[in-house]
């Protein structure tokens, strides 16, 4: 089996982003970060998820809303957290963000503008347009993952390029248009009806297309395997636990709890591990801060959850009224929500758009071309 190939200088997507690693004879590896490390945050979260379905069912909360104590661990620390990454990633990186302030200033700028309009024209409006975009970020990143593995493993070919994006792809897509053409369902993105149905005809033609994609994915895969020794298991991880996840959270089941442990865990513990990669790989260039929560991996969590809790305090005291035992009594903010409720869904947003940029090779070209990915 061939180990020893060097690394591709072309580069990848993550999450419309780009990340080219540097060729080093040294980093002969399958994996992105190192076998323990991708096992756990790719393999370990879809586990963690499966298992959380498991005890959902064995407490009766299978086909119902997330209860509480599902809810801290999976939206708060995870989903809620690792929107705050990307704060790290931009903001407290001195470097970084001189190099680029008018983007970095710009885009929180424009995107809580954008919310107070969007806002202004309905409420509905307003989480439509996020909950669209929440998607778009959740399929792209899915997608980077995919394709940065097949730079890890050299995999330059055009054909083998088509099979696995059409496969991871409609491993997200098809799921979304099931749930498109089945509205409505027990659970929603942000709230209610915030998605439109799609006809019938859409999932009817996209069908035959994902078992296709799916089975082809699998036959090129053992091919590869077993003929010609060029396994991919970290892709194969990320392509089979994205279409198990999605599948059985979204067409397979019918429930708030089930969509979101199946959801945040696998979207969210990979990136909060790439971000933590970032600062730990940045710490010789950067400031004390990153110093100690490189040194330190559970402050770095910490911090995000203090951050995640405080934002969802805001939320839950203002807007949503669920979780008064943690949050506090509510408050009435009645006109002044077309500001605040814009502001409070800022992070998100920002997360969204930057994560379009802060990952591309022409604008991070002493990191990604000094350093390649491995070793977390």
């Amino acid at each position: 089996m061939a180990t020893n190939l060097d690394m591709t200088s072309q580069p990848v997507l993550l999450d419309d982003v780009k990340i080219t690693p540097t060729r080093t004879r040294s980093q002969s590896s399958y994996w992105l970060f190192s076998k323990p490390v991708d096992l756990g945050v790719f393999l370990g979260s879809a586990v963690v998820a499966i298992l959380a379905l498991a005890a959902g069912s064995r407490a009766g909360v299978i086909y119902g809303d997330t209860p509480n104590w599902a809810w801290v661990p999976a939206v708060l620390c995870i989903d809620v957290a690792h929107v705050y990454a990307t704060g790290f990633r931009v903001y407290l990186d001195k470097q970084e963000l001189r190099r680029r302030p008018l983007l970095y200033w710009s885009v929180p700028i424009l995107a809580l503008l954008a919310g107070m309009e969007l806002y202004s024209r309905g409420e509905m409006v307003f989480w439509r347009v996020l909950a669209y975009l929440a998607v778009f970020h959740f399929v792209r990143q899915q997608y980077g993952w995919v394709a940065l593995y097949r730079s890890r493993r050299n995999e330059s070919g055009k054909i083998g390029k088509y099979i696995d994006g059409a496969a991871i792809y409609l491993a997200t897509i098809y799921p979304l248009i099931y749930w498109h053409t089945h509205l409505p369902r027990r659970f929603w993105w942000f709230l209610p009806h915030d998605f439109t149905s799609l006809p019938q005809l859409a999932l009817t033609f996209v069908s035959p297309l994902y078992w296709l994609a799916l089975a082809v994915y699998v036959a090129r895969s053992f091919y590869r395997g077993i003929v010609r020794s060029q396994w991919n298991p970290g892709k194969d991880i990320v392509l089979v636990t994205t279409a198990v996840c999605w599948y059985v959270g979204i067409v397979g089941l019918n429930s708030d709890y089930a969509f979101t442990v199946t959801n945040v865990i696998t979207h969210g513990v990979p990136y909060l591990a790439l971000v933590y990669w970032y600062v730990k790989s940045r710490k010789p260039e950067t400031g004390w801060f990153y110093g100690l929560i490189a040194r330190w991996p559970l402050l770095f969590l910490a911090t995000l959850w203090l951050m995640a809790y405080f934002e969802e305090m805001f939320w839950d005291r203002g807007v949503w009224h669920d979780r008064p035992w943690l949050f506090g009594s509510s408050w009435e903010w009645g006109t002044i929500k077309i500001v605040l409720v814009p502001l409070l869904a800022l992070p998100q947003a920002v997360h969204y758009v930057l994560d379009g940029f802060v990952w591309r090779r022409k604008n991070n070209p002493e990191f990604l071309n000094t350093r390649s990915v491995g070793h977390l």
